[in-house]
């Protein structure tokens, strides 16, 4: 009975992908939705990208500027730009870069990682729109912490509390129990290859170590996240320059490789035949939007929690784009060029994706590569857990309103422990499609929604870029949603005055 229940669950979780995310036969499916979320996702970051005048070649540089002050402007306890954007980055880096990477190649060749770059390049336009919109319809908390995200501009800006409900609901599957079941179970798997410990182990250990974290609330996580994740990363790119650098005479060769299979003119990869355009392109952009998230709707929740320096909505989505360039074009290119200059990726071998790193990193350092994998792997996916965690929580307070959360809030944190320990020790492959499925209807819902309220972000972007021509800066910037017909009426004002 509980396998023939269990089998038809995988099977309706298999359709639901197929239908939101498509498969390998998606360009002759029969059925005309299949893929329908590539589409919109694509389609929206285009459109976005036109809108805004290609924000993110025009800005590139004004969002490192940013950088720089962006751990000014916090105040009583609150969570400054940086941290905001360390939270979105922890929950960003972790299993996509490292293991998603290597499940992309391994199952769409290195063409995945050409179409991974595209989503994030259009992705950082939609990025910035939905970042915006979460500031711009943010709200104050008893904690000094704001809370914001898509279910609060849906309802405030759309009017769709109904809708605003749905979206948080799967955002607490996907983000509480699915992608943490994920995070955990690529820690587990990574610390068995390099140490030998047992699965069930390492889901206690995490338990334990997650444990404070989440009962310590949004601003526990905001600083550690802070702390963790700008350390990990740095040491993962210089490992990775330090590959690149001693193989240089092979690196102009991967890069040729990956577009050419991208547009399926190279069928052979280190003597493996047999990747399509359709494989490369579904693989590279389903985990490359499972790595930067751009889009989905999860990063805007940390963004709307930010006390921003200047003090305007458009500042965080600027923040929020660099993210999305760090998260893809750099720490997941990163992981590409080690496992493409390596050699090792065999379709005709079963691989694991943390496990197909380790061994294509391990040729380069011995069997440190191994054991730097599983440190690293670690501390990404640590803080993706807690930053995974900060995301439900707030949800959870927008479905049952602040005063009546706390029962709730604390169910979700045992809940949130308990898929952290059977993460570790479940199958790898049901997890991905339950992850894939969770967060394909969170992307459809949210696409929707900012393309509606795109006009809004757009001409909160308009009055951004007067203030910067009129020569503001920093605290002469401001943001009056008075100045805004769709936020005059929705927008809680006591987020936006002193």
């Amino acid at each position: 009975m509980n396998e023939s229940i269990a089998g038809w669950f995988n099977s309706a979780v298999n359709y639901g992908v197929s239908i939101i995310w498509g498969n390998n036969d998606w360009l002759i499916a029969s059925n005309p939705w299949y893929g329908l979320l590539m589409f919109v996702l694509i389609g929206a970051g285009l459109y976005f990208t036109v809108a805004t005048r290609f924000i993110q070649f025009r800005h590139f540089g004004h969002m490192w500027q940013l950088l720089r002050v962006s751990n000014q402007g916090r105040k009583d306890g609150g969570i400054s730009s940086f941290e905001a954007l360390m939270t979105s980055l922890a929950a960003r880096v972790g299993t996509g870069n490292l293991a998603g990477v290597a499940i992309a190649i391994y199952l769409g060749g290195p063409g995945a990682v050409f179409w991974m770059w595209m989503t994030a390049i259009v992705g950082m336009s939609t990025s910035f729109i939905e970042s915006t919109l979460a500031q711009a319809y943010k709200v104050p908390h008893n904690d000094n912490v704001y809370r914001g995200g898509p279910a609060y501009y849906i309802e405030k800006g759309l009017g769709k509390r109904w809708l605003a409900i749905f979206f948080s609901l799967c955002l607490l599957v996907a983000f509480g129990l699915a992608f943490n079941g994920v995070q955990s179970n690529t820690i587990a798997q990574a610390t068995n290859e390099a140490f030998g410990i047992p699965t069930w182990m390492t889901g206690l250990i995490l338990v334990v170590l997650v444990a404070p974290v989440v009962f310590g609330g949004l601003r526990s996580v905001a600083r550690i996240a802070g702390k963790i994740v700008p350390v990990m990363a740095i040491l993962y790119i210089l490992l990775a320059l330090y590959i690149i650098i001693t193989n240089f005479s092979e690196f102009p060769a991967a890069i040729a490789l990956i577009v050419k299979s991208a547009f399926g003119f190279e069928q052979a990869a280190g003597g493996v035949i047999g990747y399509g355009i359709a494989q490369a392109m579904i693989n590279g952009i389903k985990r490359g939007l499972f790595s930067n998230e751009a889009g989905m709707g999860s990063a805007p929740n940390a963004a709307a929690t930010a006390k921003s320096h200047p003090d305007h909505p458009a500042v965080q989505g600027f923040m929020q784009m660099l993210g999305v360039f760090m998260d893809t074009l750099v720490i997941c290119t990163a992981t590409a060029a080690i496992i493409i200059l390596s050699g090792v990726v065999d379709p005709n071998v079963e691989q694991e994706g943390i496990q197909l790193t380790q061994l294509a990193l391990s040729q380069y350092v011995g069997d440190m590569g191994v054991i730097f994998v599983a440190i690293a792997i670690f501390f990404f996916s640590f803080t993706s857990i807690i930053a995974n965690y900060s995301y439900g929580e707030s949800n959870l307070e927008f479905i049952s309103g602040e005063k009546n959360a706390k029962v709730m809030i604390m169910i979700f944190r045992f809940m949130v422990l308990g898929m952290v320990f059977v993460g570790a020790i479940a199958s790898l492959p049901a997890i991905w499609n339950f992850a894939d499925l969770s967060m394909g209807l969170m992307a459809l819902v949210n696409l929707v929604a900012i393309l509606i309220l795109s006009p809004v972000a757009l001409r909160i972007l308009r009055d951004y870029e007067k203030q910067i021509k009129e020569g503001k800066t920093g605290d002469q910037i401001k943001f009056d949603p008075d100045d805004f017909v769709k936020l005059k009426d929705e927008a809680n004002r006591d987020a936006w005055t002193d």
